[in-house]
């Protein structure tokens, strides 16, 4: 086209004095377009019926060519000066907001995006264009499902890309009409500095403006709404940010996530004056966070925990759920939120530092703290439920460090310090662990979950606020006193009500009755074979049915576990945890131990997992495996060594499992025709037999998460041993003996 263009002028007027031909041309389709304005009187007429697109076009493909034929670089053409020496972009945003005729505006920000994009002198630091460039962003993005939509994502594009290319046009392009409002009253010259020199006024036989009559023109003006103008340092000034945000929010799926591109691309690229910027004098952190917040207010008051579970996979560039997975009231709603969640988090992640910073504060205090913490201390089971389950699934979506940040800081506290049994749920984290102990089994289920979630995320504060701060200093160990010759000495058997010599004499007394202490090799062979051993002979002969079945053997646990093992010590490999537990000074009297909140709450549930439901106790289980995988030593010892030598009053892990077999072995003597009902109910929660109520259900199925669960811990002490370097070399003990 450019090219056709090129030859027909020269050979309308020889090839001497092309520019002058050239600007004649420009002026002429210009006239057209204003003649239009001034002899039209059909307002009905699409601007695509008449010739006003492609009298742009031709001004484009002139301004295109000229630049072309321009022999010094970075002079403005003649037809370019005429441009903006005659403000024609200035009118043509005037003309787009009056939508007149029908169709313009579209027209205007094609023309814009064409000139912006084809042109390659910088346009963006004169002032005749930054001005209705920023006129024509705020009449972008602010009616949701505007027919523009698509021209004006376009334009934003363009803009991004130009601000891409040189950063620093960033601010510039953000301050909008503090610029110019600045320009007016200091009476500077209408460019950048750099720029000025190549705008110089010429003569030449084209420089008066052949723009609309007055009369024309003041009738046309009377038709526009009044602008107003915001004041200087007003957040509203910053139109670019405005417009992406507002087709953000567009229900044309390709529209919305150029947008989101495009903010992405803004705050990705912004130098530290320009993030600043953004933060203290945009709306860039308000306005996508009360998005956030309007999605969330937007879902039903009730969603079930499990769909909200199951929607997995939705990100910010597909939103929508695949349309295969079963539908629930809300679905949508959800799909939404947590694609914008997801948006904001890689937000965060790409964003300048002080952006990022900025933006994960303002999630925290306006969706975490406004909005969800009224909502988990609830009195309302159903308010806790849901809003316990999406901040599960905003966990599972969260992988920026600064917001993960905040996120830690919301559940557990800024500052962790140990806890003392009597101390009253005055924290959020506290409430939090209640529930995990509530009267409705639902809502502990799905607390355990956010906090199984909370337990997989990198950040070392989960940890040491919920686990380790009562660990230190190791006061779960008995000062002061030689070792004892066996394992049965520290659990003081005798004294617990359930061990009694009628219990001690019984049939299941070679399972029940704990290991003797391990001799232990040079190469500590011997000791993590008899820890391993002292799990898998823990629940008695007559309470286990695995060995009925297939592919229920310990060996598949080792093979998990040494996954999972491996994984958690990637994630924790940069904290610089000690590599074995501090030695205890003998002469250092005793002091009271408390495990936590947390632990208690586990050690607790896990006391009563023969009479609590299976999914409640499949979910302690799972917590507590996870919480035995992480490779400190402390946390090995107390959840998987047997033989630790327990202060007075303290329990462990294996302390409250001894604990559960003897009230096992009392209840199972109660049961007529007990292994045969253990393995029927084992079939059945294998699916391999139709389900059938059965007296003692709660029980036998709490028999089968024990035996379960005994050999996952054997399993990973297997593949932790020693704590900081896994013998893997080891052949996996047959379950049940060395």
């Amino acid at each position: 086209m450019l090219s056709r263009l090129g030859a027909l002028l020269q050979e309308a007027v020889g090839a001497r004095e092309p520019n002058i031909d050239l600007l004649e041309a420009f002026v002429e389709h210009w006239k057209g377009i204003t003649h239009y304005y001034i002899e039209s009187t059909d307002e009905n007429t699409p601007a695509k019926k008449t010739d006003i697109p492609w009298r742009l076009r031709q001004m484009l493909d002139i301004l295109v060519y000229e630049e072309r034929q321009q022999t010094a670089a970075g002079e403005a053409g003649p037809c370019l000066e005429y441009l903006l020496q005659h403000k024609i972009l200035e009118t043509l945003c005037t003309l787009g907001k009056a939508e007149y005729p029908p169709g313009m505006r579209q027209q205007v920000f094609q023309f814009f995006s064409k000139v912006l994009a084809q042109v390659q002198h910088p346009l963006l630091h004169y002032l005749n264009v930054h001005r209705p460039v920023q006129k024509l962003l705020r009449l972008g993005g602010t009616v949701p499902g505007s027919q523009t939509e698509k021209e004006e994502v376009q334009f934003t594009t363009v803009l991004c890309s130009k601000i891409q290319q040189d950063p620093a046009l960033l601010t510039y392009i953000l301050e909008g009409k503090k610029i110019v409002s600045r320009k007016k009253s200091s009476k500077e010259p209408i460019t950048l500095p750099r720029e000025a020199a190549s705008i110089q006024d010429k003569d030449h036989p084209h420089s008066k403006s052949p723009d609309l009559s007055p009369c024309k023109a003041q009738a046309l003006t009377a038709q526009l709404p009044a602008e107003t103008e915001e004041p200087d340092g007003g957040v509203g000034e910053s139109n670019l940010i405005t417009s992406l945000i507002g087709l953000c929010k567009s229900k044309k799926g390709r529209v919305a996530l150029k947008a989101q591109e495009n903010l992405l691309l803004l705050v990705s690229v912004a130098s530290q004056a320009a993030a600043t910027y953004l933060v203290h004098s945009s709306p860039c952190c308000p306005a996508i966070v009360e998005h956030l917040c309007q999605l969330y207010q937007s879902m039903p008051t009730f969603l079930d925990p499990a769909d909200i579970a199951a929607l997995e996979g939705i990100s910010w560039r597909l939103p929508s759920a695949p349309s295969d997975e079963a539908s629930f009231p809300g679905k949508e709603a959800l799909a939404a939120f947590l694609g914008w969640f997801d948006y904001c988090d890689h937000l965060i992640t790409e964003a300048h530092v002080v952006v990022a910073d900025a933006l994960a504060k303002a999630v925290a205090e306006k969706l975490f703290m406004e909005i969800l913490q009224p909502h988990l201390l609830h009195v309302s089971e159903q308010s806790v439920l849901t809003s316990t389950a999406l901040l599960t699934a905003m966990l599972r979506q969260l992988r920026s460090p600064a917001l993960l940040r905040e996120a830690v800081a919301f559940l557990l506290g800024a500052d962790p310090q140990p806890a003392a049994p009597e101390d009253g749920p005055r924290t959020l984290c506290a409430h939090l662990i209640g529930h995990c102990d509530h009267l409705s089994d639902e809502i502990s289920i799905t607390t355990l979950r956010l906090f199984e979630e909370l337990l997989q995320k990198p950040h070392e504060q989960v940890l040491r606020s919920l686990v380790l701060c009562n660990l230190e200093g190791r006061h779960y160990v008995a000062r002061g006193s030689p070792e004892p010759e066996s394992y049965e000495d520290t659990l003081d058997l005798e004294e617990d009500p359930y061990f009694t010599d009628g219990f001690l004499n019984s049939s299941f007394q070679p399972s029940a009755k704990p290991p003797p202490a391990p001799a232990t090799n040079s190469d500590g062979k011997t000791a993590v074979t008899e820890i391993v051993n002292s799990f898998l002979c823990l629940v008695p002969e007559e309470a286990k049915t695995s060995a009925f079945l297939e592919e229920t053997g310990y060996d598949t646990y080792v093979h998990d576990a040494y996954g999972l093992f491996q994984e958690c010590s990637s994630r924790v490999s940069p904290w610089g945890w000690p590599l074995g537990p501090t030695p205890l000074d003998p002469h250092e009297p005793e002091r009271p131990f408390f495990e936590g909140h947390f632990l208690r709450m586990l050690f607790d549930r896990m006391s009563r997992i023969l009479e609590q439901p299976y999914s409640l106790n499949l979910q302690v289980t799972s917590v507590l495996s996870r919480l035995a995988l992480f490779p400190h030593p402390l946390i090995h010892e107390y959840l998987l060594d047997p033989y630790i030598n327990l202060a007075p009053g303290c329990r462990s892990l294996f302390s409250v499992l001894v604990r559960v077999i003897g009230d096992l072995m009392q209840r199972i003597q109660r049961v007529p025709q007990f292994p045969g009902k253990l393995l029927l109910v084992r079939k059945q929660l294998m699916g391999q037999v139709p389900g059938e109520q059965l007296d003692h259900q709660t029980l036998l199925q709490g028999v089968v998460v024990l035996e379960e669960f005994c050999k996952e811990l054997a399993a990973i002490a297997f593949v932790k041993f020693p704590p900081h370097s896994p013998h893997l070399h080891l052949s996996p003990p047959q379950e049940g003996h060395v």
